[in-house]
């Protein structure tokens, strides 16, 4: 498997990071309050010019009021 951020499964998990943002009625900057991070770092994962490690994927669902195991079992159904 390709480590590349580029890799399918990579763009599945920023599509699916960006719908739970949206889902939850979030703009960029919102989020970014919320995980105390600037809108640029929020943009740049959704882009893929950033690497996601799974306790930010923890605190990206929970900013956006969701139960992380829900939304890796949809990231999962997904094909990631």
């Amino acid at each position: 498997m390709s480590p590349s951020i580029h890799h399918r499964r990579y763009e599945l998990l920023r599509r699916h990071l960006r719908s739970l943002r949206r889902s939850a009625g979030l703009t960029q900057a919102e989020l970014g309050v919320r995980l105390k991070v600037d809108q640029s770092y929020v943009s740049k994962i959704e882009r893929g010019e950033r690497y996601m490690d799974v306790l930010f994927y923890l605190d990206w669902c929970r900013a956006c009021k969701l139960h992380p195991e829900a939304a890796l079992t949809a990231l999962l159904k997904a094909g990631a």
